[in-house]
């Protein structure tokens, strides 16, 4: 095991995306640093175990030190999780560290289910590359190969399960993505050398006995709740979403199952979820989601930094350092709320997508569902199928296409994942009926998580870059200009329209008020 750290330290070492020099990396530990919490992690060769920058234990000695990029990449070494400073309580920020694309989708999948059967092969296949190439663009980003990346989310999933809540054990094995109860076992008995229960009599759970999970998500500090619960409320649909100031609510459907998630700011680094779903299985598809809405990979530092150096993005970014790019939570709605939303207002467009939850939305039953308001859960794509969705409200050749969208989803839903690069998910997008050009960008930029998405067109973006004396760039030249931004345009197009004071205003107006460009915006 000695030999696999040594050789697994010197890769990790020279990794791209952050400098992993050995003295800096000790630094941050004697210092404690918090701005490296999830950026490094250090194994301790005396005693085995791998620990965080902010670990309260007394910093080991030089000699005894070696530094990973990520918890996967040190738990690879045959180091196993500190029980002091919780490494699955630090930010995942595995897709940021890294320049290749391709591993940030490959993650994004893995965080989605795809390596449930550890066929890294299939994941390969679905982002275009070889199943060679894509472990080597691992071992070069990550420090570790795509098995291991998804069995680390697993043991530290289930890990902090143990700690943090009072679920039996038989259902956190379920709840964290294990095949069988003798494999959780196993695994927890070979990497801490104790039974998974002994984890749990060590530690009193944060969250009492309940219907629901109560699950702690880390973030890298700083985070802009408000402008990201604002973001939500404004497009709420009745029924479905219910946003507060400090909560957001709504329903979801995963594989046939419908469950409620609770999300409020901790104040402490982190958001709380508390999560209501009758299918355990589907928790770790449902934290996936719920970081991907509240975009809790990001890191704001990073991306603001390389932002900054435009001086008219600086300003902005200085005013709002923790905004992030809100996510969504299903491709086919984000979609079906997008062509709603073409030449009506944000108001009118969430109108519609009510009309269409009441008329064809399965119902929920749960009590606190009920509390809050939540009746039911989005239309499936199947529910859609044959539909005269038009009779809702609106043109007829809108209602055609949302029909004939749900009727491509309903046989592909694989849709809306991660392709191999930008490019072809944007094509892949556009062939949906009603999906054009900035539609595509939107879904790529909210759905798939593709950081360098930008719409262009987009008269916000267009208007807020305007110059002194007010003439606006054209899309073409917002295009050009915005090549120094990547490749994290989505959120300088976040912060452009965070600063546009035109889109306030363009909300509250009527629909014949407003241009077919302005209506790009209510989705």
């Amino acid at each position: 095991m000695s030999e696999n750290r040594e050789t697994s330290c010197g890769r990790a070492l020279t990794l791209a995306g952050m400098d992993m020099d050995f003295e800096a990396c000790r630094r941050a530990f004697v210092t404690r640093d918090p701005r490296f919490d999830g950026r490094i992690f250090a194994g301790v060769k005396t005693t085995g175990i791998y620990c965080r920058p902010i670990c309260p234990a007394r910093t080991p000695k030089p000699q005894n030190m070696t530094f990973y990029p990520t918890a996967a990449a040190a738990q690879e070494a045959g180091y196993r999780p500190c029980l002091r400073c919780r490494p699955e309580a630090s930010p995942d920020l595995g897709a940021w560290r890294g320049t290749s694309n391709t591993v940030s989708r490959a993650l994004a999948l893995i965080e989605a289910g795809a390596m449930d059967n550890g066929d890294a092969d299939a994941l390969a296949g679905r982002l275009g590359v070889g199943e060679r190439q894509l472990r080597r663009l691992f071992r070069q980003h990550l420090g570790a190969s795509p098995v291991s990346v998804a069995q680390t989310r697993r043991v530290l999933l289930a890990k902090q399960l143990i700690q943090e809540t009072r679920l039996p054990m038989s259902e956190v094995a379920m709840a964290s993505g294990f095949g069988s109860v003798r494999r959780f076992n196993e695994t927890f008995q070979q990497l801490f050398g104790r039974p998974p229960g002994e984890l749990r009599r060590s530690q009193k759970a944060e969250t009492p006995a309940a219907d629901g999970i109560f699950v702690r998500l880390p973030y890298k500090p700083p985070y802009d709740w408000d402008a990201i619960i604002g973001f939500l409320a404004a497009r709420a649909i009745p029924g479905v979403e219910r946003v507060e100031p400090r909560r957001y609510a709504r329903t979801l459907e995963i594989e046939g199952a419908r469950g409620v998630v609770i999300v409020t700011p901790r104040g402490d680094g982190a958001l709380q979820a508390e999560i209501r779903f009758p299918k355990l299985q589907a928790l770790p598809a449902v934290i996936a989601r719920i970081r991907r809405v509240f975009d809790l990979s990001a890191d704001p530092t990073l991306i603001g930094a390389h932002l900054s150096q435009d001086p008219a993005l600086a300003p902005l970014i200085a005013a709002r350092p923790g905004l992030r790019a809100p996510g969504a939570w299903d491709g086919f709605e984000l979609a079906v709320r997008a062509i709603l939303g073409q030449q009506i207002t944000v108001g009118a467009a969430r109108g519609l997508a009510a009309k269409l939850v009441a008329r064809y939305g399965e119902t929920i039953d749960d009590p606190a569902a009920a509390e809050l308001g939540l009746t039911r859960v989005f239309p499936s794509p199947g529910r859609l199928v044959g539909e005269d969705i038009a009779a809702l409200g609106m043109p007829r050749a809108r209602g055609a296409a949302l029909e004939a969208l749900a009727r491509k989803v309903a046989a592909d839903p694989t849709i809306f994942t991660p392709r191999a690069d930008l490019g072809s998910a944007i094509a892949a997008l556009k062939a949906l009926p009603g999906v054009g050009e900035w539609t595509a960008q939107y879904i790529a930029l909210r759905e798939l998580r593709e950081p360098d998405a930008f719409p262009q067109a987009d008269v916000g973006l267009m208007r807020a870059m305007a110059d002194e004396a007010g003439l606006r760039p054209t899309a073409d030249q917002l295009l050009a200009r915005s090549e120094r931004w990547r490749p994290w345009r989505a959120y300088a197009a976040q912060h452009l329209w965070a600063a546009d004071p035109g889109l306030a205003q363009a909300a509250k107006t009527t629909p014949s008020k407003r241009t077919k460009t302005d209506d790009r915006r209510a989705a």
